[in-house]
């Protein structure tokens, strides 16, 4: 019974995995299919629209999540170096670790919340009152009309996003550096140039791109697959954000490991 169930598991993994990859292809592939037509795949309007509610709407949240953050590791790391007089670590350290690991996971967890809810519940609504039937009744390509754009929007805007989050607690832990441990603002920005490696920023940036497109693709799938009507949008959105974190966060650590194996220092 055991390995039956951990069958039953393993093949719908395999199963949902396989679909958002297939999703991500023939997304892709509609759209390219239409640029060599010389023709937009989508609609311009609808990109911006999406990007602002992406990018713009969403700084407020990020930033001030980010500063809170980054002014609570701040003290409580630095309580614990004042300890061995190394307290000059602080900035150095809040930098790296958000460049490189916080800032694109913290950023990705809360647009998995706020902004794949959204696509879920948009794109499922559609579902469920057969616009995206109509869409494709009308020879549109719903993949390249209504899942590209909110991938594109996403993809290019976590970089951004995860830029305001680095920006943010950066700044949050110069307060505290300034207040508590007595380390005025210049020698503070020196200590960060000193300690950022550009492999840093670049590990940070990729890994943006990445959450963007796999919270996109999450999100649009769970959308153009619910079923069971107003039910079935609601259990289908809490099921894309909590999957779209998961996965965010697994594949945040499979990166690290593989990362730190081949890139040891």
């Amino acid at each position: 019974m055991i390995a039956e169930g951990v069958g039953h598991v393993t093949r719908y993994f395999l199963r949902e995995v396989g679909s958002v990859f297939w999703l991500i292809a023939n997304t892709f592939e509609e759209t390219f299919e239409r640029i060599q037509h010389g023709r937009l795949p989508f609609r311009a309007v609808s990109f911006f629209r999406h990007t602002e509610r992406v990018g713009v709407d969403s700084v407020p949240l990020v930033g001030l999540v980010s500063f809170f953050l980054g002014l609570t590791m701040a003290l409580l790391t630095g309580y614990q170096l004042q300890r061995f007089g190394t307290e000059r670590l602080i900035p150095g350290l809040v930098a790296i670790a958000f460049t490189r690991e916080l800032g694109p996971l913290l950023t990705g967890i809360m647009i998995a919340a706020r902004i794949g809810a959204a696509f879920t519940a948009e794109l499922g609504t559609m579902q469920v009152s057969e616009e995206v039937e109509a869409i494709e009744a009308m020879g549109i390509g719903p993949l390249r009309f209504l899942v590209a754009p909110r991938m594109l929007a996403l993809v290019l805007l976590m970089p951004c996003l995860s830029t305001v989050s680095n920006l943010a607690a950066i700044f949050a832990s110069s307060l505290v550096c300034k207040a508590f441990f007595s380390i005025a603002f210049p020698y503070f920005f020196d200590l960060v140039k000193d300690s950022l490696l550009i492999r840093d920023i670049i590990t940070g940036i990729l890994k943006s791109f990445l959450f963007g497109l796999l919270i996109a693709a999450i999100a649009c799938y769970r959308g153009l697959t619910v079923k069971g009507g107003a039910a079935g949008v609601g259990t289908s959105t809490t099921s894309s954000v909590v999957t779209a974190i998961t996965a965010v966060i697994g594949f945040d650590t499979l990166y690290n490991v593989v990362y730190t194996t081949f890139y040891p220092t």
